[in-house]
């Protein structure tokens, strides 16, 4: 389901109060670094996190073979 801007800013609001500070930071400088990629036309260069653990998931399974 698609949401409104305005509906991702007030949950992101709420969240960044309800997370300990160091995982709001953490999500801050994360998006810090998506808005920068996207004005330099960079987001398609940004690993997704799901692929690299992918990646990691394949390395850890090929080392116990």
């Amino acid at each position: 389901m698609e949401k409104s801007i305005d509906a991702l800013v007030e949950q992101l609001n709420t969240k960044l109060l309800e997370w300990q500070p160091e995982i709001a930071q953490q999500v801050r400088q994360s998006l810090a670094e998506i808005i920068e990629l996207a004005d330099q036309g960079a987001l398609d260069i940004l690993r997704s996190r799901t692929v690299e653990q992918e990646v990691l998931d394949l390395l850890d399974e090929s080392e116990t073979w």
